[in-house]
């Protein structure tokens, strides 16, 4: 799929907003790309850049082929500069050298581009000193920041750049992009419920713990939906030796949503029984009080049994 077709895709007001200001010639100076990972954050800024360079504009869009844009594809043009955290943040010594790099003309052009990735986790020092860049800039300079949290970023940043929310990828979509990237629609889609970020998915996919956690939490569910007895066993035998960590416990409760969700969805599509819906939502509902009983220490093995009891013997 072409790049233009898949930031339509992911964020078509940014992607329509964008455009009509590259046409109309109103770029901001500064832009704030606020959003999850996997939103397109960084693939639009790229985007831009390339918007900017790009030789051989195609239907108002980079062609992807000329020179420009496939050194800023492998991030070696001279006059656009990609900066991350180096180890936990990024460093006032970073940002002077973006500026004095910058304080130079443009190698090619008179147009230099920046990009800040996780502009959150500058230090103080270096969010100071590119606040006096963004107040001064010198030259033509378009500056991209892209954070998941605009609370951590300073208010006086904030304030001298055009914030750019990016929305959750919606299920569909992420279903199909991770079905178009190789991954098993039914992975896919239940990856889609424990996130809406596609990086993440995609991380979550290729670990060999979640996979296997995966046909547990599975095994579990099959033994409940049909009222067996086996699933209060199960907890001991197999979910508290697969289930040792905080995080990992969490996801459990997230797995099993999913898996309930899924089947709720696909009674009502059917159009089941009333009395089997309700059965379906009101375990739902079980689930949900398990997990706050989780959160507030109650211990997992202690919630995860008490949910089958509730589940399958729900006077008792």
């Amino acid at each position: 799929m072409k790049e233009a077709q898949v930031l339509k895709e992911q964020q078509p007001l940014l992607y329509q907003q964008l455009q009509k200001s590259f046409e109309h010639g109103r770029l901001a100076h500064a832009y704030l790309f606020e959003g999850d990972t996997g939103t397109g954050k960084k693939e639009f800024g790229l985007w831009m850049a390339k918007h900017i360079f790009c030789t051989n504009l195609t239907e108002n869009n980079p062609c992807n082929q000329c020179n420009n844009c496939l050194r800023i594809n492998e991030n070696k043009h001279p006059d656009v500069l990609q900066i991350a955290p180096d180890g936990q943040t990024i460093k006032v010594d970073q940002i002077r050298a973006l500026k004095a790099e910058f304080s130079k003309s443009g190698v090619e052009t008179a147009q230099k581009v920046f990009l800040i990735e996780q502009a959150d986790k500058m230090s103080i020092g270096a969010a100071n000193s590119l606040l006096k860049f963004l107040e001064e800039p010198e030259g033509k300079v378009l500056a991209i920041l892209e954070t998941m949290s605009l609370a951590k970023i300073l208010p006086t940043i904030q304030s001298r750049c055009q914030v750019l929310h990016f929305q959750p990828l919606v299920k569909e979509k992420l279903v199909h992009a991770l079905a178009a990237s190789g991954i098993n629609k039914n992975t896919a889609s239940l990856l889609a419920e424990l996130t809406n970020s596609f990086d993440k998915a995609v991380e979550i996919s290729q670990d060999e713990w979640f996979n296997e956690a995966r046909e547990i939490t599975q095994q579990w569910f099959d033994y409940m939906i049909k009222d067996d007895l086996q699933a209060f066993v199960y907890v001991q035998k197999k979910m508290i030796k697969a289930f040792k960590e905080k995080d990992q416990q969490a996801l459990s409760f997230d797995l099993l949503l999913a898996y309930y969700r899924k089947q709720l969805t696909e009674s009502v599509v059917a159009d089941q029984l009333k009395r089997v819906i309700e059965q379906q939502a009101q375990r739902v509902e079980l689930i949900l009080k398990a997990r706050q009983k989780w959160e507030a220490n109650v211990s997992f093995q202690s919630v995860c049994e008490q949910l089958v009891i509730r589940m399958i013997h729900p006077k008792t």
